[in-house]
């Protein structure tokens, strides 16, 4: 009785602070758990004039249909490349950066190199991609400069080696100043004190990266990194659907572009659908394994 009393107190004490909650918590459950049923179309072959309680009920039919598509596989296969690209280039770069801005003494340039930097971020992928067609195109301004220097047209965006480099590039460009975010944190929370006797002991500034910094900053790397590998068979629609073209089709065609291809483009809503419980399936497997591997060697994972 004595412990109701005070969890009824505790409710009414903090009562604006569980009201501050609500919304989020709407949120949630409105945006996040409510289309839960809709995962249901993808067993299903859905009729839009009749709902998902009128379409019929076809099993795993929808499923089999996709796993013997070439085009879904190809999707799949550009998925996981350009994913395992982002990684490789993407997600060493924000923690190269953290240090070095770390190590920057002058608090004015600091601040401006951090905001300089963030700005990319707050760019929509419309925006970087017109920018990109207006500067690497074949009448762009990269191709004018070169010309003008007698080294002739290089094909940046039709020809394929070269997409993926750009892809990767602009991905880095647009994302490595948000995301040193995180580890600047980190980085503050580590003890000053070891730096003050790495000093006393004589240690060079790389001595102190990697002996001070960067062990301060792992777990941080490795959730991170936990994460990233669970995102590995997701990709955003924008970025592929904007940087890609008809001549690189075989590289930027993805399963967000898959997905809008065959469920707005063709109305095929059950195939749009399984592909994405697909694609959340494997991205949960891939989540738990990256974690367990990181727990099993010894890391703090992310739970």
């Amino acid at each position: 009785m004595k412990k109701k009393v005070s969890s009824f107190h505790s409710i009414k004490r903090d009562a604006l602070l569980y009201l501050l909650l609500l919304l989020p918590l709407a949120y949630i459950i409105i945006f996040k758990y409510a289309p839960i049923y809709g995962v249901l179309m993808a067993f299903q072959d859905y009729n839009i004039f009749e709902g998902i309680s009128g379409s019929k009920w076809v099993g795993l039919d929808v499923f089999n249909f996709i796993f013997h598509q070439n085009s879904f596989y190809r999707a799949l296969k550009n998925t996981l490349a350009l994913n395992f690209l982002d990684l490789v280039a993407g997600f060493p770069a924000p923690i190269i950066l953290a240090i070095l801005l770390n190590e920057l003494r002058y608090v004015r340039l600091k601040k401006l190199t951090q905001t300089v930097l963030y700005l990319p971020h707050f760019l929509s992928w419309v925006i970087i991609g017109g920018m990109v067609y207006l500067m690497f195109s074949s009448g762009g301004m990269a191709n004018s400069v070169l010309s003008s220097l007698g080294l002739g047209n290089i094909e940046f965006l039709s020809q394929k080696t070269n997409w993926l480099i750009m892809y990767v590039g602009v991905g880095v460009w647009q994302s490595v100043g948000w995301g040193t975010i995180l580890y600047l944190a980190s980085i503050v929370g580590i003890n000053k004190d070891l730096y003050e006797a790495s000093d006393i002991d004589g240690c060079s500034r790389l001595r102190k990266i990697w002996h001070i910094t960067l062990p301060g900053i792992k777990p941080t790397i490795i959730m991170l990194l936990i994460l990233q590998i669970g995102r590995m068979i997701s990709i955003g629609f924008d970025r592929p659907f904007v940087m890609g073209n008809s001549l690189v089709s075989e590289y930027s065609d993805v399963i967000s572009t898959y997905v809008y291809r065959i469920g707005i483009g063709s109305g095929d809503f059950s195939q749009a659908t399984a592909v994405g419980l697909f694609q959340s399936i494997v991205g949960l497997v891939f989540l738990v394994a990256a974690n367990f591997i990181a727990k099993k060697i010894g890391e703090q994972g992310i739970w």
